[in-house]
């Protein structure tokens, strides 16, 4: 089970993070971001596998792969922020984290743009 090895490896990093935190905080630090790190790309392996589900979809539904590839970097980008604005909280820099979700948002806002005028025009077309 992939969550066990995740919980697991999540569990002893915290462990190794806080026995090193009393006499060298700042390798507790980097023990929380190299397994932060770990996680995510065994997450990464995981999604290739939900991206071929995602192509034989595409395929059986026939839906345009430009709006799906757009959600996807939504999705994407959301990932990525949580990943790196968690990090960045963690490392005691909050408004840093903050000004990465700010760009986020504006980054999935403009990237919803296209799909939102697609939208418009079909309900501009039915009526």
């Amino acid at each position: 089970m992939d969550i066990l090895k995740i919980a697991v490896l999540a569990v002893s990093g915290v462990l190794m993070a806080l026995m090193l935190k009393q006499t060298k905080p700042e390798f507790g630090m980097f023990i929380s971001m190299a397994v932060c790190i770990c996680i995510f790309i065994y997450l990464l392996s995981k999604l290739q596998t939900i991206l071929g589900y995602l192509d034989q979809l595409e395929r059986l539904v026939h839906i345009d792969g430009i709006y799906l590839d757009t959600v996807l970097k939504m999705l994407g980008i959301s990932y990525m922020t949580q990943f790196a604005s968690d990090l960045c909280k963690d490392a005691g820099h909050s408004a840093i984290a903050s000004q990465i979700e700010l760009f986020a948002r504006v980054s999935i806002l403009f990237l919803s743009f296209p799909v939102l005028l697609a939208l418009v025009q079909m309900i501009g077309e039915v009526l």
